[in-house]
């Protein structure tokens, strides 16, 4: 059963999903914002996973960004993942935190 109950907090993004992601770099830095790369291992491929954070500290706030766009290879998914990130900055900006 706990591994049931880790599948679904994984789903949706609880307390075991950041175990399942792998940080891919650096944070990339795009209108004070900070986008992190953090592709998630699924089948032999590779998930669009990441963050965008805006802030120090606890004043910090972070978006989580899973897409169901799968990559053979973890350089593609970065590179997929930063576009989709700096598209949802600037579609969104700050109101990507309310």
């Amino acid at each position: 059963m706990t591994g049931f109950m880790d599948s679904i907090r994984n789903l949706f993004g609880g307390s075991g999903a950041s175990a399942s992601l792998e940080a891919a770099n650096e944070p990339e830095t795009y209108k004070d914002f900070r986008i992190f790369a953090e592709p998630m291992p699924e089948g032999g491929q590779w998930r669009l996973a990441g963050r965008i954070v805006k802030g120090e500290g606890e004043a910090a706030k972070e978006h989580k960004l899973v897409r169901a766009d799968v990559f053979s290879s973890r350089e593609e998914v970065i590179a997929a993942t930063l576009r989709k990130a700096r598209q949802v900055i600037d579609e969104q900006g700050d109101a990507l935190f309310r």
